[in-house]
């Protein structure tokens, strides 16, 4: 499990790990060798590359040197730049030596033509310059040695792979600040801990591939016992998919319906259902007006349907009469997709959320507790989406209606119109705006965009490692929220379908523009197509 922490944070820990036995240099080697390892498995072979690592004055510059004794071990050509004057008994210096690293004092203006020609010839470039510690902004003479070696990979002929060791030089690990001279990374192996700098633009700009690596803490510190914030990383829910028996059934991974579809948007319940059939749901159902029926029927046609009643192409308000029934033997709803916002759904959905308690304790089902407390909801769990999150704040004691283990699905616009917030206040902490509202609505909050942010009313939090314009797409939203359905209909708790179901989404927003070789022509159905493949990595990579 990976956690976000602030600077401050993050030296706390580390303090405590050493003095309970794990000291700073053994941290030291363990970072090293975690940067050596995870930059070769996003490169590949390094044997033959020209390694270029630039070290600073400080314990990321010993990082560096701990990394660049690995990589000359496993045969790469290491040339070893020092930004900064390091101490002349410096053992770690004296090590990357011996292992046949290559040394250049990058601060000695006679040594700038050698430095010149050994970052234009880079392959792999190592950024240990500076640590999590920065702020700005950079002053001389390292704010002058990082535009040297700016210049110097723009005239390599091929850019080389870079690596930030911790956080690209420059970045300012607490605000997302960067400085003008930060080298854009590839990967950046941040160390036992996310910063939420690294995930906060400009700096997300700069930090290429974010991966958790770790440095041997001791898994007994008091200082990570405290509930925070995590990133949603493989290793977090890899372990929440559910398995597949051999002996299945669609009964067995779920029912999940999606309410939704107008006459201006009858693609957006397709894609829900899209989303959850590759998620694995067992059988989708989509109740749509008539109109969207005859539109949408060959788009899925996995999916079963409710024919809803209509008002001039939108659900009329007495549809509630025909889903009641038939929700109830949902494991699992996704309101909204498509709705749009005319009077006659609003009173659908109005109607929808107080008919279906009745009903629910009329036919038997709930427990005592519940049949006699009518403010509980009888829905299935429920992910709200698109227009149904425009329309609840019209319903007054609207959260009070939903079930338990709901998930809300806003873009910061919608958030706004559910908070009374402005939007750049959103934008401004949105992972505290979404932490405390979903404390205050007692539902589970996915705040969509860069970095999606989920969080639950028992303070759980989690950000999304995922910030690509393939995503930036209408009907992607769709998908989400059909994904997150689809695994609730499995069983998988709401929270960590919540979860995992953006992870999977991120994850396949990636794969599809890795597919399609750009990000500006990936469209939600790709997004939804690529779900398979993000599953199979997580189901291939415990």
């Amino acid at each position: 499990m990976a956690r976000i922490v602030s600077v401050e944070q993050m030296r706390a820990i580390e303090s405590e790990a050493d003095r309970k036995g794990m000291p700073f240099e053994r941290m030291m080697e363990c970072a090293g060798e975690a940067v050596f390892l995870r930059a070769s498995e996003h490169y590949g072979p390094v044997t033959g590359r020209r390694v270029v690592v630039l070290c600073g004055g400080g314990n990321n510059g010993g990082d560096g040197l701990v990394a660049a004794v690995h990589f000359s071990r496993a045969g790469a050509a290491v040339e070893v730049i020092l930004a900064s004057q390091r101490k002349d008994d410096d053992s770690r210096l004296r090590a990357a030596v011996a292992a046949g690293c290559a040394q250049t004092d990058g601060t000695a203006d006679a040594n700038r033509s050698r430095m010149s020609q050994a970052l234009e010839g880079a392959e792999i470039l190592v950024d240990a310059v500076l640590g999590t510690g920065t702020r700005l902004p950079l002053r001389p003479p390292l704010a002058g040695f990082l535009d040297s070696v700016l210049a110097a990979v723009s005239r390599n002929a091929h850019r080389p792979f870079v690596v930030a060791v911790d956080c690209p030089s420059g970045v300012d690990c607490d605000t997302g600040a960067a400085a003008p001279q930060t080298i854009p990374a590839d990967l950046t192996v941040t160390l036992a801990a996310a910063k939420p700098g690294l995930i906060t633009f400009p700096a997300a700009e700069l930090t290429g591939r974010l991966v958790v690596a770790g440095i041997g803490l001791p898994p007994d510190l008091d200082s990570l016992k405290t509930p925070g914030v995590q990133l949603a990383d493989a290793d977090l829910v890899r372990g929440w998919l559910r398995a597949r028996p051999r002996n299945s059934h669609k009964g067995t991974f779920g029912r999940m319906i999606v309410i939704g579809g107008s006459i201006n948007y009858p693609g957006a319940p397709a894609l829900a259902g899209l989303g959850a059939y590759r998620a694995g749901a067992g059988l989708v159902t989509l109740a749509v007006p008539g109109t969207v029926y005859r539109a949408a029927v060959s788009i899925l046609p996995e999916a079963t349907w409710i024919v809803l009643p209509e008002d001039f192409g939108v659900i009329a308000a007495e549809a509630a009469d025909v889903l009641v029934l038939e929700i109830l033997k949902a494991q699992a709803l996704v309101i909204g997709p498509g709705f749009g916002r005319e009077k006659p759904t609003a009173a659908f959905l109005k109607t929808l959320l107080r008919k279906t308690r009745h009903e629910r304790r009329a036919i038997g089902f709930g427990t005592a507790a519940e049949k006699g407390n009518a403010e509980t909801s009888h829905l299935p769990p429920s992910v709200v989406d698109a227009d149904a999150l425009r329309i609840l704040p019209e319903l007054p004691g609207w959260t009070g209606m939903l079930p338990n283990g709901s998930v809300l699905t806003p873009h910061p616009g919608e958030m706004a119109g559910l908070t009374g917030l402005t939007g750049e206040k959103i934008r401004q902490d949105r992972t505290g705006i979404a932490q405390r509202f979903a404390q205050q609505w007692n539902t589970i909050v996915v705040l969509k965009g860069a970095f999606t942010v989920v969080a639950a009313p028992d303070g759980r939090c989690a950000i999304e490692p995922f910030a690509t314009p393939a995503l930036a797409r209408a009907g992607t939203g769709d998908v989400l929220a059909g994904t997150i359905g689809g695994l609730i209909a499995q069983g998988v708790e709401s929270w960590e379908a919540a979860v995992l179901g953006a992870y999977l989404h991120g994850r396949a927003g990636e794969l599809a523009a890795a597919h399609a070789g750009v990000t500006d022509s990936v469209l939600a159905r790709d997004v939804a197509l690529f779900l398979s493949q993000a599953i199979a990595e997580l189901r291939g990579s415990g």
